[in-house]
This record gives structure tokens, C-alpha cells and sequence, in this order.
């Protein structure tokens, strides 16, 4: 079935687990609630409700601790690398809290397709696999077609034995038919942030255009789910409205995915509002803070463990490597935030000012790459999930058999070998080498890490591309 109208999100069934949450915070519910979470297997509403108005220091450390031992027990030291790729900032809509919107004044660009394979090849040339492909919503200046022209020209390219093995898309909510065309075109996970699941909040940041329809925004997974888009990627753009409300909308899109179509999202994206050409912070009386913005994310992590979880370069360096620990799974890294950017930065040899929002961690992708090395982390450009098949329910079932890691930990090594063989700096090389014997002697099975060897002496030969 279908949706055309978001009944599945319950504002008042929200607001009564929040109240009921309030009065039922204490440390033997909190700690029952832990000991379940540690399991693996989710929480409900309630007890979402219930983290989220936690507020003794003891207790928040308790669900810290618990974030990090699902992360670790799901995901390892695993961490997946991506960059954004804008290709057009035409935008109809009008929302309040983007650079792109409608209202601002500035010389809008879309990419040509000679320009989408330039910024291609930079963003090969740092050492990218992953994508994530951005454009804002305009039918006559990025039509669907144009975007899938788009998508073609990106996988063309190669360089250096590397190619784009992977291109996720975050365009407006749009029909089956167009998500079929998407689904044709080969692409990873469709993106698509709901910026805030409030009723009356999303028709005062979205006074004008196709996204002001909140009932066509929130039921556009239907739609892709319908046309076997199967790999969703959800998102809150936290500070439109009170966060704990937003987790639990949030919470009851995941519940009507899984239930109509047998897998919740793929992915959960948790930017916070960002500055950005003629936005004022201080219109926006909800912005969440570094310690309320750590609790959210350690709580989405024990309630949807098996959801990959992305943070990307709003965030400053020191509280991205933190929100690591607490259950992100993805992360950008030297990303630019605007049409040419990469390009406009290659050349001139400065970040050029972005338009959608400021970022706040401009470390190139090497520099990401040794930082979290340097914390132990298992840094990652892998998409045979994609590539194999293993998405939607086929995914899940594998991620919580267990075996996903006899798959992710070798991919993992393997696409760290060829950005150090590749791409890497000789400090990051060292360090990367490191890294690899390290997780290698983790492999449990014998043989799989004997052919997992192999291959990496494979990778050293000049063979690209191998994976389980």
C-alpha cells in the first residue's frame, strides 16, 4: 500500500509518550530500558520517550555506554566515507533555513555534464568512492532527466584505477515514475531529509513551493519503496522544532516503513541548522545543544541499532570524532557545500564560500582519514552491499544474522589498501598500514583472512575492486 497522507505520524500519540515519558523517568526504568537496548533489538516509543527526558549526568553516561557497545557490536571499528556532489542550486521552494531558498539573490549555476565529470575527477582524486549527488528542487532548471544525465556522466569517469562505485541521491520528493527512472539509473540510497516532522512547524519553514505539501514530503518512501528503491535515507534537520518530538516522529516513520514494506531506513542523517546566506540563527528558538545533540544521537543508535547512521561537516572536528563513538556509522570528509565547489577549490587553492550552509570541519579527506585511524577506527570506501545486492530486507536479514561481518570487515581492509596504495600521504599510509594488520588479525575465520591477505597483495599488484 501506498500512502498519499502521513496519517502514520501521530502528533498526539508523540506528545502523550513524551508526558508519560516525563513522569516515568527513573534510574530502575532507565536501566531496564539499557539492559534491553543492549540486546540489539530496538526500543519502542515509550522508552525512547522515556531516554529522552533523561537528564541525570550518571544516567546520560549510561546511555553513552550503551550507544558505544551497540555501535561496536554492529558496526566494529567500521567508519564509511562520502562526499557530496551539488550539481545545481536552482530551487522553487522557500524554505527559511537554506541558502538555496527561492528568496535569496545570487547568480544560481547548474553543473554541464563536462563540469559534473571536473568536480568527478577531484573528488576521485582525494580518494572518494561514495557519493551522495545534491541538487535543489526546480523542474525546469534540474529536470529528472537532467539529473539522471547526471548520474551517468559521474559513473563515467576513471582515473587512477578509481571510479565512483556508488552514488546516492538527495533530491525533492517527487513520482513513482521519476523514482523508477532513479532506480534504472543504478543509484545507491535515495535521500530525502523531512527537515521536521511538525505539522504546523513545516508549513512556517516551508511558506512557498512543492515542498510547502507536507503529506507529498513525508510520504515520498512510499513512492520509492514502490518503485524498488528499497534503500532509503531519512533525515531531521535538528533546531526547526523541539528535537525529542522530532526523534519520535522520526521513530514512527521508521515503524511505517518497516511495517509496510519489511525494512525501516536505511539510513538516518542528523544535521543540525547551520548558518548559511541570509539565515539568522536567532529565529530559531529550538537549536539543540552539543550535550542535547550527543543524547539524541546515542539514543537513535539504541533504538534503530541496525540503521547506518551519517553526520557530515556541519559539525565541528572535535564533536564529529565524539558523535563516532556514540553511533554514527558514515561521515563526509573535504566536502565543499557548493555547485563547482570542488573545482573553484582546486584551483584557487581556498574553500569557496558555500551557499545551503557554513561548513565547520574543512579538513581535507586525508587529514579525516588519519584522525580517526589515529582513534582506532577502521576508515572505509566500501559498496559491495549495494553492488551484491544486499539492500532493503535482504541487508537487514544479513546485518542481524551477524554475518554482515564477514563481509564489512574485509571490505572494509580491502578499500582502505587502495586510498593508501592510491591517494593516501605518506603519514597516512603508515598509520593506514598499521590499521589493516591490526583489524586483519581480528577476522575470525582462518580462511577468510588468509584470502582477505591475498588480496590486499592483489591490491599492491595494481588489481582494484575486490570485494565479498
Amino acid at each position: 500500500m501506498v500512502f498519499d497522507k502521513a496519517s502514520f505520524i501521530d502528533e498526539k500519540a508523540i506528545y502523550t509518550a513524551l508526558e508519560e515519558g516525563k513522569r516515568a523517568v527513573s534510574r530502575d526504568a532507565v536501566e531496564a530500558i539499557i539492559k534491553k537496548a543492549e540486546q540489539a533489538h530496538g526500543l519502542t516509543l515509550s522508552e525512547v520517550a522515556i531516554l529522552l527526558n533523561v537528564h541525570d549526568a550518571e544516567l546520560v553516561e549510561e546511555i553513552y555506554k550503551c550507544a558505544k557497545a551497540i555501535k561496536r557490536k554492529i558496526y566494529g571499528r567500521r567508519l564509511v566515507l562520502f562526499a557530496p556532489l551539488y550539481i545545481s542550486d536552482y530551487c522553487i521552494n522557500s524554505c527559511v533555513y537554506c541558502g538555496y531558498g527561492q528568496g535569496h539573490k545570487f547568480a544560481r549555476r547548474r553543473l554541464t555534464m563536462d563540469e559534473i565529470k571536473a568536480e568527478t575527477l577531484v573528488l576521485l582524486n582525494m580518494g572518494h568512492k561514495r557519493l551522495a549527488m545534491e541538487a535543489g528542487e526546480d523542474p525546469v532548471n534540474c529536470p529528472i532527466d537532467y539529473v539522471l544525465d547526471a548520474i551517468g556522466a559521474v559513473y563515467s569517469v576513471e582515473t587512477k584505477n578509481a571510479n565512483i562505485r556508488r552514488i546516492n541521491i538527495n533530491i525533492a520528493a517527487t513520482t513513482v515514475e521519476d523514482y523508477k527512472k532513479l532506480k534504472a539509473a543504478e543509484i545507491g540510497t535515495y535521500i530525502l531529509f523531512q527537515e521536521t516532522y511538525h505539522r504546523e512547524t513545516y508549513a512556517r519553514v516551508h511558506p512557498k513551493g512543492p515542498k510547502h505539501d507536507y503529506d507529498w514530503h513525508t510520504t515520498a518512501f512510499d513512492r520509492s519503496n514502490a518503485a524498488d528503491i528499497d534503500d532509503n535515507g531519512a533525515g531531521v534537520l535538528f533546531g526547526l522544532y523541539d528535537h525529542k518530538f522530532e526523534v519520535l516522529a522520526l521513530m514512527q516513520h521508521a515503524e511505517h516503513l518497516e511495517a509496510e514494506f519489511g525494512c525501516g531506513p536505511h539510513t538516518i542523517s542528523a544535521p543540525r541548522i547551520r548558518p548559511a546566506g541570509g539565515i539568522n540563527l536567532d529565529s530559531f528558538p529550538y537549536l539543540v545543544s552539543d550535550d542535547e545533540f550527543k543524547k539524541l544521537i546515542a539514543i537513535i543508535r539504541m533504538a534503530v541499532p541496525y540503521t547506518g547512521m551519517i553526520i557530515s561537516t556541519r559539525e565541528e572536528a572535535n564533536l564529529r570524532n565524539e558523535l563516532l563513538e556514540l553511533g554514527i556509522s558514515q561521515l563526509s570528509g573535504g566536502s565543499c557545500t557548493g555547485v563547482g565547489g570542488y573545482c573553484e577549490e582546486n584551483a584557487k587553492g581556498v574553500r569557496p564560500q558555500p551557499t545551503q550552509f557554513k561548513v565547520n570541519d574543512e579538513r581535507p579527506l586525508d587529514q579525516v582519514m588519519y584522525d580517526i585511524a589515529e582513534a582506532g577506527h577502521l576508515p572505509s570506501f566500501c559498496t559491495a552491499c549495494y553492488r551484491n545486492g544486499r539492500t532493503g530486507d535482504r541487508f537487514m536479514a544479513v546485518a542481524k544474522s551477524g554475518e554482515i561481518q564477514n563481509l564489512c570487515q574485509p571490505n572494509a581492509i580491502l578499500t582502505l589498501k587502495e586510498y593508501l596504495v592510491d591517494f593516501a600521504s605518506p603519514h597516512t599510509k603508515a598509520l593506514g598500514e598499521k590499521i589493516i594488520a591490526e583489524h586483519l588479525q581480528q577476522i575470525p575465520n582462518p580462511k577468510l583472512r588468509q584470502v582477505t591477505e591475498d588480496r590486499l597483495k592483489q591490491i599492491e599488484g595494481g588489481k582494484r575492486d575486490l570485494y565479498y
